[in-house]
């Protein structure tokens, strides 16, 4: 006989309550918290007492980096950290209209075994006609339209599928449970459960969670903990670059990203993002500055941009796009400190050109100047790179891969970068461009506008 009970779940964090809260207090997230039904059980099973589990040595064990199932696209096979590991769950979330479903069914479509493409949200006749739309003509791609886990499970093992793709988990739900799919303890439950039977079965599971335009996010800050890898395919929605920004992997680096651009017929890879971003850039404007970053291991050249103008209200305005707003704040004091800008009764609009956001402390450096030429209404050279870290004291410390920049800038041309003067130390790079090493923000804005 079982009896069910009533508890609270944020949908932000998962955590879980008796009672009601109007604030989380794991997250702080406000009214985040709905109500689930648990279903308890006085019945047990010896069941699991008369199994037994199989133990291996190591060096039995036979497993290679080969056995990755490659999806045809390169920037999707990169942030997953060379194909799709079998076996694995992976978890690709984003906002509505994004473009994760797109990105899902151009990768399975190229994957040369078995792929199940399982929708929850569309129909097949919409499907194909998505298909036809990207020009997609794949024998081995499969698709059901179904929400009920038990019945994916049973056709799962029917299609022998390597790669089974699930749009949206949150439309998914298991007859073991009498909550509402899109739940909290739905999508849990329905993870598990994919989670090992794909373990079992050696398949991979592509998971696509969204974020609703309400902002509850039921699906990827739940399941962070249970799945192999997180995945973000984010993007400005008047920007047509995507960026797929790997924030988990079990089986690769948590710090590729993946740069796309969407057309008509889906979307395409970007080979080369550096000379993407910076050809529109104006290059005779104040508050222009090219920096270089380094996502993974790519280094990318963009382009800051930023505007400095009177205030005429009691609060200057501090608007950010693709950058920390409080890590502007804080180079903003320093400029007003160590370089005697004034900068307190003043409007500052920075922005990362191409929708990028960069997280990186190198590009303290190409703010600051990019703000000082905005302020004084000086134009900084258009073939300069500036990178280095600031600290409080005004000081360029010094950052990681300093090679892979200098490379990237030397090879799209630039004829002069300024580097922190402590990475001149075991520099070894015979390069055509320029090294100029700098120390402090006084000495960089003396260099750059004289």
């Amino acid at each position: 006989m079982s009896k069910s009970r009533i508890k609270y779940v944020c949908t932000s964090c998962g955590y879980e309550s008796l009672r009601w809260l109007g604030k989380c207090p794991e997250c702080d997230s406000w009214n985040s918290f709905s109500e689930e039904l648990v279903e308890t059980s006085k019945k047990k099973s010896n069941a699991a007492s008369n199994q037994k589990s199989s133990v291996y040595k190591i060096s039995e064990i036979s497993a290679s980096e080969e056995d990755r199932v490659k999806t045809g696209i390169k920037e999707f096979d990169r942030v997953l950290g060379g194909g799709i590991m079998p076996g694995s769950v992976i978890l690709l979330g984003g906002d509505p209209g994004i473009g994760k479903s797109t990105l899902a069914i151009q990768a399975a479509a190229q994957i040369s075994s078995n792929v199940l493409y399982v929708t929850g949200e569309e129909s097949i006749q919409q499907i194909k006609l998505r298909a036809l739309r990207l020009k997609i003509k794949s024998d081995n791609l499969s698709i059901l339209a179904e929400t009920n886990l038990n019945l994916i499970l049973s056709s799962i093992k029917e299609s022998e599928s390597s790669v089974v793709i699930i749009d949206s988990i949150q439309t998914m739900h298991s007859e073991q449970f009498d909550n509402s799919p899109g739940t909290v303890t739905q999508i849990r439950e329905c993870t598990s459960l994919l989670m090992e039977e794909a373990k079992k079965g050696h398949f991979a599971v592509i998971l696509i969670g969204h974020v609703t335009k309400e902002g509850i996010i039921a699906g990827p800050k739940v399941l962070e903990h249970i799945v192999d890898t997180v995945l973000q395919f984010e993007g400005e929605s008047n920007h047509a670059f995507r960026i797929l920004r790997s924030q988990k992997n079990r089986f690769g680096s948590t710090n590729e990203i993946g740069i796309f651009e969407m057309y008509e017929n889906g979307l395409v890879e970007v080979n080369n993002p550096s000379e993407l971003f910076l050809s529109d850039r104006e290059k005779n404007v104040s508050g222009s500055v090219i920096t270089a970053s380094v996502e993974g291991t790519r280094p990318i050249l963009l382009e800051v941009q930023a505007l400095v103008t009177p205030s005429n209200y009691g609060n200057p305005q501090r608007v950010t796009t693709g950058f920390d707003s409080r890590r502007l704040s804080i180079l903003l004091a320093v400029l007003e400190k160590r370089a005697n800008l004034r900068l307190s009764a003043t409007n500052v609009f920075l922005n990362m050109a191409g929708g990028v956001r960069i997280m990186e402390p190198a590009v303290d450096l190409a703010v600051c100047c990019s703000i000082a030429s905005s302020l004084l209404d000086k134009i900084i050279d258009n073939k300069s790179v500036l990178i280095g870290e600031v600290g409080l004291g005004g000081e360029i410390r010094s950052i990681g891969n300093i090679e892979k920049r200098i490379k990237e800038a030397e090879k799209l041309g630039f004829n002069r970068i300024f580097i922190p003067d402590n990475n001149m130390k075991g520099l070894k790079l015979n390069s055509g461009i320029r090294i100029v090493p700098v120390n402090n923000l006084s000495e960089i804005l003396h260099l750059i506008f004289e």
